[in-house]
């Protein structure tokens, strides 16, 4: 049975995602400085990712943002505010300044490729 547990694992559940760039080696350097992710090139169009827990990769491309329809992604840190400052410091744009919700509070930000994300912690953190 053991050969079959990775395919029961990864079982309709989300496996791989996609992300338009206007230039993806400036998403990779951002995600690599901000998130710590980990990347392999495929030539100059194409970069993956592994961020720890879930695999995908960026494509030359004009992304869209939530504003257009687009899925939001929504990451989670338990220092918001010192997250927030290292998206800025790498070149990310803030299209949502901090709010709360019930449970929390988050962010939504442009990374320089284009792609925009959010970034959410339980409300007493930091």
């Amino acid at each position: 049975m053991s050969g079959q547990e990775p395919a029961v694992k990864h079982e309709r559940r989300i496996d791989y995602v996609e992300f338009a760039s206007r230039d993806p080696s400036a998403s990779r350097r951002f995600f690599e400085q901000v998130f710590g992710w980990r990347f392999e090139d495929y030539g100059p169009d194409y970069t993956a990712f592994d961020d720890g827990g879930l695999q995908g990769g960026f494509f030359r491309g004009e992304p869209a943002t939530s504003g257009s329809g687009a899925p939001l992604v929504v990451l989670y840190a338990a220092r918001l505010a010192s997250l927030q400052a290292a998206v800025l410091a790498q070149g990310g744009t803030l299209s949502k300044a901090e709010f709360t919700f019930p449970g929390g509070r988050r962010f939504q930000f442009l990374e320089p490729g284009g792609n925009e994300l959010a970034v959410w912690s339980e409300r007493d953190a930091d």
